[in-house]
């Protein structure tokens, strides 16, 4: 581990949760602790949320590492912090209807995703996970980028046109054709 705070190797963060030595988690921290926390605060958009969220992810990270050994530390932990925040969603929306961004994407992505609730359903994610994924390796980068900035990360549309120096119809309009490009390939694939 290199020394005064500086940033360690991804690999030697990975070796080092699997030594179980606990200066992982501030390395961790250090490296991806904005990143984590950004993440968070766009899909819950609460602060209070996030930190919940934050130290589940550094548990998880904790409790998974070993076994599981991930060849990329950033996707891996997005994808955690994503499903961490998805869960605390799930739950203020079981308490509450409506509010944030994340209606708004939900309803966009109804015509291309089904939103049947059936146990049938719940195992067929996998499946439209795996779709979804594929279908992104087919697109243009700055394409994909805009969608998973809205459908992903829940980021308002006039913050991704801000970002990418966009006008906001501009991101409306590829949004719009980039859903319903999904929506004839989860077709093809056999999925809607």
């Amino acid at each position: 581990m290199q020394k005064g705070g500086e940033n360690v190797d991804d690999s030697e963060l990975i070796a080092m949760l699997e030594r179980r030595d606990e200066r992982a988690l501030a390395a961790l921290e250090r490296q991806y602790g904005a990143f984590r926390r950004m993440i968070a605060t766009e899909l819950t958009g609460s602060a209070q949320d996030a930190d919940e969220i934050c130290n589940d992810v550094w548990l998880a990270v904790w409790n998974s590492v070993p076994p599981q050994k991930p060849q990329h530390l950033t996707a891996y932990l997005a994808d955690l912090t994503r499903k961490h925040a998805a869960h605390c969603l799930r739950a203020r929306m079981a308490q509450k209807r409506g509010g944030g961004q994340r209606p708004a994407v939900l309803e966009e992505l109804r015509e291309c995703i089904p939103a049947d609730e059936s146990v049938e359903q719940t195992v067929d994610m996998c499946m439209l996970t795996a779709a979804v994924d594929r279908f992104l390796q087919t697109l243009p980068a700055e394409t994909c980028d805009l969608f998973v900035l809205r459908y992903t990360y829940a980021m308002p549309v006039q913050e991704i046109a801000k970002r990418r120096h966009m006008g906001v119809s501009a991101v409306k309009v590829s949004l719009h054709r980039t859903r319903k490009r999904l929506r004839v390939f989860l077709e093809k694939e056999g999925l809607l």
